[in-house]
């Protein structure tokens, strides 16, 4: 648990949960001495909220009798943004997070006046966020560290395996992080190579914060340069995929005018599109959210790669 007063709010969360508890259990939960307790428990008078205190060998604490936190009031428009922010965090490769993410759920509809929770729960049984599949997993750690040294501009130490299996150890000032295709990167300037890298979080272990300072560069945008340096990348895989439809069609789903690019031929039965990619698996489900009828011309890479997507989609009906 991170500073005094998030553990003065997780005290408050303990006694309107379990109603009473004792000192000794409010140390071990809180992972503090018992005379901290006491401390906290002084803070929340001071801010007006009701605490009785029992003493002797089975006395401990608990808020007074009918004592509630006002409704937390929020506007439809903001239900519906924290209801979708949730859906969505359960789908950015935070395993960890899973309980936490409940728990939040469950803290805000307990505060929530009961029209407001009926349409949180609107939201949450008949909504669904459909984004890339997480490819990988990391260590929820290594996002908060990267987080808060992007924040307070402090280098990271880091070791990153390389997809051939090298370990580098490296030095990074980490401006950004950003989620792209299913998997999580960060941003900034690597030491080891005196240039802007952007890596993995997947391929990243034994990151630490260090005591080193750096001066971000002024509105870093980490979507934008992760953007911008992939689409500099080499892509060497290659794909060929008749597109069924027509121009209008194309143009309106794709975002860009066929005539303006040799991706797209023009054919009898439709538009061939012949390009490259650096992952299958993320050509699969970008070209699926299109909604066009088409054919995989190639290569065999390709067709393997879309063969095992239609087999998980059979296990999972």
């Amino acid at each position: 648990m991170s500073g005094p007063t998030t553990r003065v709010l997780a005290l408050l969360e303990l006694l309107q949960t379990h109603g009473r508890l004792s000192g000794a259990e409010l140390a071990q939960r809180l992972q503090v001495d018992r005379r901290t307790v006491r401390r906290y428990i002084t803070v929340l008078e001071d801010l007006g909220i009701p605490v009785t205190t029992e003493q002797g060998r089975y006395g401990g604490y608990m808020l007074v009798a009918g004592f509630k936190l006002p409704p937390m009031m929020f506007t439809d428009e903001e239900t519906l943004a924290v209801s979708l922010g949730l859906l969505a965090a359960q789908q950015l490769g935070l395993v960890e997070a899973a309980p936490a993410i409940a728990s939040v759920q469950a803290k805000l509809e307990r505060v929530m006046p009961p029209r407001l929770k009926q349409r949180a729960r609107a939201v949450g049984e008949t909504t669904r966020v459909i984004l890339p599949r997480v490819e990988g997993s990391f260590d929820n750690n290594a996002l908060l560290t990267l987080t808060h040294a992007a924040q307070s501009e402090k280098r990271v130490f880091l070791r990153y395996h390389t997809p051939d299996g090298e370990v580098l150890e490296r030095q990074v000032d980490p401006y950004g992080l950003a989620f792209l295709r299913g998997r999580w990167y960060v941003s900034g300037y690597c030491h080891l190579r005196k240039d802007m890298r952007s890596f993995r979080l997947d391929r990243i272990s034994g990151v630490r914060q260090l005591a080193m300072p750096f001066k971000r560069p002024a509105n870093f945008d980490a979507a934008e340069h992760l953007r911008s340096s992939m689409s500099k990348l080499p892509r060497t895989m290659p794909v060929e995929v008749l597109l069924q439809t027509d121009e209008d069609t194309l143009t309106r789903t794709v975002g860009f005018c066929p005539g303006t690019t040799n991706v797209f031929t023009e054919t009898d039965k439709g538009w061939l599109m012949q390009t490259r990619t650096d992952s299958y698996d993320w050509f699969i489900w970008w070209l699926v959210q299109l909604r066009i009828p088409f054919l995989v011309r190639g290569p065999d890479g390709l067709r393997d790669a879309f063969r095992s997507y239609i087999g998980k989609l059979g296990e999972a009906l």
